[in-house]
């Protein structure tokens, strides 16, 4: 299917809000010159000023991020503080500025069956903006390790939730309620970290059902320039950045462990 396409370079976006959810952030941007993403696509994020690892030191290199949805000309990304480049997008303050590339990858397929969908922690961001864009209700599947990140499924309508400690909702894992919904005429959308993706991939391909997989991977430049992300698929190596981050389940044998 076609794609939006990101205009070339990058361009600074202002914040216009940071606000809490649980254990995550959700950062706003004004990004009223860029065009309307589709659902799975990401963006390469830094900040303007302080981004790097301090005085006379390299810069970070940009952080890759699913959009979690365009409400007008905004632009959301859910984020975690797990180190230091996603601890200076945490703090960034509205004012402050934003250097924006994206959007990029192939985004999710329109829906061949009744659409369930599936994430874990970040992973529920693109799975949001995929749900504001579906014309019939979908079923939400998510998991979180604790109560402290289980709030993040407020970002999403009408879910049902999973923790890995039992803190919140169902005690165990989010496949657990994923294994429940699967029949025919089910299709599965799912974004979260590795071993989840490979759950839900095996599940899938055990019950024959069809799943689209929004893959999580650490990438350096989002034009599949340094061959950095690459993936084994069953048809040969491919870039997660450009081939991806969407792919059909099927494609793949299995979901790399990082």
């Amino acid at each position: 299917m076609s794609r939006p396409l990101a205009p070339f370079g990058r361009r600074a976006c202002r914040v216009t809000a940071n606000d809490g959810v649980g254990a995550y952030r959700v950062l706003r941007v004004d990004d009223h010159d860029g065009p309307r993403p589709a659902p799975g696509q990401f963006y390469m994020l830094a900040a303007v000023e302080r981004w790097g690892a301090g005085e006379d030191e390299r810069p970070y290199l940009p952080r890759a991020f699913s959009y979690l949805r365009r409400v007008g000309e905004e632009l959301h990304f859910m984020l975690e503080d797990v180190g230091p480049g996603t601890a200076r997008l945490c703090e960034l303050r509205p004012g402050e500025e934003l250097w924006l590339v994206g959007p990029l990858g192939e985004p999710f397929g329109p829906p061949r069956g009744r659409a369930v969908l599936c994430g874990g922690g970040v992973g529920i961001a693109p799975l949001a903006a995929l749900q504001d864009e579906l014309d019939a209700e979908a079923t939400v599947l998510l998991g979180f390790r604790d109560a402290e990140h289980a709030p993040g499924a407020a970002l999403v309508r009408d879910a049902r939730v999973a923790t890995d400690d039992g803190s919140a909702g169902h005690h165990g894992r989010v496949t657990e309620l994923l294994e429940r919904e699967l029949g025919d005429g089910v299709e599965v959308f799912a974004c979260g970290p590795p071993p989840m993706l490979e759950a839900v991939r095996a599940l899938c391909a055990e019950r024959g059902v069809d799943a689209q997989l929004a893959l999580e991977a650490g990438m350096a430049c989002g034009y599949g320039a340094c061959f950095g992300c690459v993936v084994a698929t069953r048809d040969g190596y491919a870039r997660v950045c450009v081939d991806g981050p969407v792919f059909d389940a099927a494609s793949l044998g299995e979901v790399p462990a990082h």
